[in-house]
């Protein structure tokens, strides 16, 4: 398959079934399966593992885990055992966390720019089998290595993509970072200021552009009857109007529907507030900002996110029937 697209999964399948449709990606081309970690529900490491014992070529990568609640030593060991698990396979996503959840688990989210760089610096010398010192003001080590003994000494191969939100943390990707992870729920053309972010960064590497690899998560809800598309991301739509207007305003939406969503829903949303709020959310804002519809429609719109920038779609799959979106993409987006 000459177009490049991969798999997002959350929390929605048990791990047993994630694996199958993991297994079900790779017999469709899908060139890698991200696993999410955000909230307190499930890590990224555990079915990482899973599903890369369970596969054979696919890669498999964290979308993301974040650089404070494990250690630069850790974080490398623990991408190494995944390496030996499945060589050359082995994608660290990594990204800064967020708040209220941080600051709920007693981390304070100081100089996160700093804190990044000192993490991924360190991660990656480790990985490349250095003796490392480092004095940082997050990280600090002192003649630590990858204590091999039995087992490949040679330097893995474990590219670092961080996921961005804000453009200094995106500038910082482009200069320290092999890759982007670019979020869901914008407009395609919300990416043309990430990747000036990117660009300007990469510069101060002496890299291009086109030396940082730019996956972003799609929300993908595929059905062959459009309502049910559109209604199976429709609510995830509506939380997210709520949660990031300023984005949401960004991406093309009008201030007048922010407004509406904002009177009716308050935070944490209650489910009666959600189903509210939804009602006033119409198809053309939902597909907007997810590719949602019939396989061709859904199709259609990863097109449009790769004219943007993106160098391959992560679909996130919304609705009952994750084979028939990993179907849709069978043979690619191009047709």
């Amino acid at each position: 398959m000459a177009d490049r697209v991969a798999l997002y999964l959350q929390d929605a399948h048990p791990i047993p079934e994630a694996i199958r449709y993991v297994q079900y990606a790779e017999e469709c081309g899908f060139e890698a399966v991200w696993q999410a970690e955000s909230r307190l529900v499930r890590d990224a490491i555990v079915p990482m593992a899973a599903f890369a014992a369970t596969t054979k070529k696919i890669k498999v990568g964290s979308g993301v885990i974040n650089n404070w609640t494990r250690n630069a030593s850790l974080i490398a060991a623990t991408y190494l055992t995944l390496d030996d698990l499945a060589p050359n396979r082995i994608i660290c996503g990594i990204g800064a966390w967020w708040d209220p959840l941080a600051a709920n688990v007693g981390i304070k989210r100081d100089k996160p720019l700093l804190a990044m760089r000192e993490c991924v610096t360190v991660v990656r010398d480790l990985l490349a089998m250095k003796n490392v010192t480092f004095q940082g003001e997050f990280v600090k080590v002192n003649g630590i290595e990858l204590d091999i003994v039995h087992g490949r000494r040679e330097p893995r191969n474990v590219p670092i993509y961080i996921g961005a939100t804000g453009m200094k943390m995106m500038t910082l990707t482009g200069e320290i970072a092999d890759g982007a992870l670019l979020n869901y729920l914008v407009a395609p053309r919300y990416n043309e200021e990430a990747l000036d972010a990117l660009e300007k960064g990469a510069k101060v590497a002496g890299k291009r552009i086109e030396d940082i690899d730019r996956p972003q998560l799609v929300v993908a809800s595929v059905d062959k009857d459009r309502k049910k598309a559109l209604d199976g991301a429709r609510k995830l739509v509506t939380q997210y109007l709520g949660q990031q207007p300023h984005i949401m305003k960004a991406s093309g939406v009008s201030q007048e529907l922010l407004d509406e969503i904002a009177h009716v829903l308050t935070w944490p949303a209650t489910e009666e507030q959600i189903e509210k709020a939804m009602a006033l959310v119409p198809d053309d804002v939902v597909q907007l900002i997810t590719a949602s519809g019939t396989p061709e429609e859904v199709r259609a719109k990863v097109r449009e996110y790769v004219a943007a920038g993106c160098t391959c779609p992560v679909l996130y799959p919304l609705g009952d029937d994750v084979r028939l979106m990993l179907e849709t993409f069978r043979n690619g987006y191009s047709n």
